[in-house]
């Protein structure tokens, strides 16, 4: 697997995917008041995942965890 396929964005891609698709199947399948529950999980997914997004920037990892210069192998800066 790329590394930039694992990154926070490619992530968020893959899940909006998927929450569309099951989106319109329960638009076109089920029952109206299914239907109104699926949308309800899921404008509470939305408000989870945009709090962890802005947390993920107001609150970033401490250093030695970051990653030095962006490659995706998982090397850390030096122990401060």
């Amino acid at each position: 697997m790329s590394p930039r396929m694992r990154t926070y964005t490619a992530c968020s891609i893959g899940v909006g995917i998927v929450w569309a698709i099951l989106l319109v199947l329960a638009s076109m399948l089920d029952s109206t008041s299914k239907r109104d529950d699926i949308f309800l999980v899921f404008f509470g997914f939305v408000i989870g995942w945009l709090s962890a997004t802005i947390a993920r920037y107001v609150y970033p990892p401490p250093k030695k965890y970051r990653q030095v210069g962006g490659n995706g192998h998982g090397q850390t800066a030096a122990p401060a």
